[in-house]
C-alpha cells in the first residue's frame, strides 16, 4: 500500500472512527447512569467497530475479507438493530407499556443470532466473494447481499413506529420537535441505504457505502441533543443565570417532587426540606389544575401559608422535556412586601395614618349608605361628634408624642365602644365622628357617651391633673335631620354647647 492509499483510508475510515469515538464518549459522559445515554454510546461504538473492520479489511490480503466480513462485520451489524430499538422504545417511554418479562430482553434476542452467526461462519448472511478494484476489496453483489440489504431497510422502517406513536402522544412542542428530527434522521438513513446499498458504484466509492448512514443517523441524534438538550446536560451559559436569579426556580417532575432548585428557592422556603416535599401541596387549586392540564401559567398571583405566615407569590410556569420525562419549570417571585405596600396605600386612601381609623372621605360614604338603609328599613340613627378638649395643653407640656398617644387612645376607645354597631372616624386634628345604626335608644347613646368619656378620663390620669376631656355632641336621624351634613352640623352645635358648659 502506498502513502496515497494510506491517506485515503485515513480519510474514508479514520475520520468516521474518530467521529464515533467522540460521539460515544460525549454522550456517556453527559450521564453515565441513564439507560438512553448508555444505549446511544453502545450504538456509536458498534458503528465505530464497523468502520474499524473495514479499515483493517482493506489493508490486509483479500483472502481475509470473507472471514472478517462474516465474523466481525455481520455480527456487529446484527447487534445494532436491537440497541436502536431499545433506545427508541426507552426514549419514547413505550417501555412502560411493555410486560416486564419482555422488556428489555426482547431487544437482545439478536445476540443469539450473532452467536449462531459466529458458530456457522456467517456464510449465509455475509458476502463470501470479493474482488480487488484498486485500493478497495469490493463484495460481489449477489442475491444474498440484496436480501440482507432489503431486511436492513425494513428494519429501519420499523424504527419509525415507536417514534410516530410517541409523537402522536406528545403535548409539548419541544418534545414533538425532537421526535420530528429523529423521524427525519430515520427517513434520511433509509434513503441513504436505498441510494448506496442497492446500486453498485464499483471502485468509485469505498466498500459498503451504505455504512455511512450511521454517520447521518448519529448526526441527527447529536443535532437533536444540542438543540433540545434532551440528554440532560445543563448548559453552562445558563447555569449562572439559574444560580444568581433571586426568584425561586424549581424543576418539578410529574409527581410534584422537586428535581432541582436554585438558591432563590432555598431562600424563599427557608428551613423547608424542598428536596423531599411535593411543592404542589403548597399551591392553590387553580395552579394544580393548570399544571395537570399542562396549561402555561403567566403572572398568576397566589398565596401560600408557610412557617405560620402568609406569602404572596407571582407564579409563572411552563413545561419542558427533561430526562425523557415531562417536567414543570416553575418560577415563584415573592411579592409579599409589594402586596403589603399596595394594601397600605389602599388603606391610607380611606384611613388616617396615625390612628388607623377611617378618614372623613370613608366616613361620609358609609354614612350615606347607613342613612339610605335606615330610610328603607324605617330605622333611626345617632351621630356623635367628638372633640378632645385642650389637647394643645398636653402637646405643650408633655410633647407631641403624648398628644399623638392621646389621639390613638381616643381612637381605640371609640372603635371598641362602637364595635359593629356603626363606624368611627377621625375628622382631622382633635375631632372624631361616629354614627350608630340599628335604631339606638337615647339611653343607649347616653350610656355610650359616658363610657367613652370615662375610659378616656382613666387614660389621662397618667398625665396628672390636666384640664383634658372629651366633649361629645349628638344628633338623631330622622328626628333632628334627614341629611348627613345637617346631622353633622347639629351634632357640632351640641358639642360646642357641651364645651361651653364645661368651660
Amino acid at each position: 500500500m502506498n502513502i496515497q492509499d494510506a491517506f485515503t483510508l485515513l480519510f474514508t475510515h479514520g475520520i468516521p472512527i474518530l467521529f464515533f469515538m467522540y460521539m460515544a464518549a460525549d454522550v456517556l459522559l453527559r450521564n453515565q447512569k441513564k439507560t438512553e445515554h448508555i444505549l446511544l454510546s453502545l450504538i456509536a461504538v458498534c458503528y465505530m467497530l464497523l468502520f474499524v473492520e473495514e479499515y483493517v479489511r482493506n489493508q490486509v490480503s483479500i483472502e481475509y475479507s470473507p472471514v472478517l466480513s462474516s465474523l466481525w462485520l455481520s455480527s456487529v451489524g446484527i447487534v445494532i438493530p436491537g440497541l436502536c430499538f431499545h433506545f427508541l422504545i426507552k426514549f419514547s417511554q413505550l417501555d412502560k407499556k411493555m410486560p416486564r418479562f419482555l422488556y428489555p430482553y426482547i431487544f437482545y434476542l439478536p445476540l443469539l443470532f450473532a452467536g449462531v452467526n459466529l458458530a456457522s461462519g456467517a456464510g449465509f448472511i455475509a458476502a463470501q466473494e470479493f474482488t480487488q478494484a484498486g485500493l478497495w476489496k469490493l463484495p460481489v453483489y449477489n442475491a444474498g447481499y440484496y436480501i440482507a440489504m432489503t431486511a436492513s431497510i425494513f428494519t429501519d422502517l420499523i424504527y419509525l413506529i415507536p417514534l410516530l406513536i410517541a409523537k402522536s402522544r406528545s403535548v409539548i412542542p419541544e418534545q414533538r420537535s425532537i421526535y420530528n428530527q429523529l423521524i427525519w434522521g430515520v427517513a434520511v438513513s433509509i434513503l441513504w441505504h436505498i441510494a448506496f446499498g442497492y446500486i453498485n458504484y464499483g471502485d468509485i466509492l469505498p466498500p459498503y457505502p451504505y455504512l455511512y448512514s450511521g454517520i447521518v443517523w448519529c448526526y441527527f441524534l447529536r443535532h437533536t441533543m444540542k438543540k433540545h438538550d434532551f440528554l440532560n446536560l445543563y448548559d453552562k451559559r445558563f447555569e449562572k443565570l439559574f444560580q444568581l436569579n433571586p426568584d425561586a426556580i424549581l424543576l418539578i417532575d410529574s409527581s410534584g417532587r422537586i428535581k432541582n432548585a436554585n438558591p432563590g428557592a432555598s431562600q424563599l422556603f427557608g428551613s423547608m426540606d424542598i428536596d423531599n416535599v411535593r411543592i404542589t401541596h403548597l399551591l392553590d387549586a387553580e395552579i394544580k389544575n393548570r399544571i395537570t392540564s399542562k396549561v402555561p401559567i403567566k403572572q398568576y398571583e397566589s398565596e401560600i401559608q408557610h412557617n405560620g405566615k402568609r406569602m404572596s407569590l407571582l407564579v409563572n410556569a411552563d413545561y419542558v422535556w427533561v430526562d425523557n420525562e415531562h417536567h414543570v419549570l416553575l418560577i415563584l417571585r415573592d411579592i409579599t412586601a409589594q402586596k403589603q405596600h399596595q394594601e397600605e396605600i389602599r388603606f391610607l386612601a380611606y384611613h388616617d395614618p396615625l390612628t388607623r381609623l377611617p378618614n372623613r372621605r370613608y366616613f361620609y360614604e358609609r354614612l350615606d349608605e347607613a342613612l339610605q338603609y335606615a330610610e328603607q328599613h324605617r330605622e333611626t340613627l345617632a351621630l356623635l361628634l367628638i372633640d378632645l378638649d385642650k389637647l394643645k395643653i398636653l402637646n405643650d407640656t408633655r410633647g407631641h408624642l403624648a398628644g399623638d398617644e392621646a389621639l390613638q387612645k381616643a381612637a381605640q376607645i371609640l372603635q371598641e365602644t362602637i364595635g359593629d354597631r356603626g363606624v368611627a372616624a377621625r375628622m382631622g386634628g382633635d375631632e372624631f365622628i361616629v354614627f350608630i345604626g340599628r335604631s339606638p335608644s337615647p339611653q343607649d347613646v347616653q350610656n355610650t357617651v359616658q363610657q367613652m368619656q370615662h375610659q378616656f378620663a382613666s387614660f389621662l390620669v397618667k398625665y396628672g391633673n390636666l384640664p383634658l376631656g372629651m366633649s361629645i355632641g349628638v344628633s338623631y336621624y330622622p328626628a333632628d335631620a334627614a341629611e348627613g351634613q345637617a346631622l353633622i352640623n347639629l351634632a357640632d352645635h351640641a358639642m360646642f354647647e357641651m364645651k361651653r358648659l364645661r368651660a
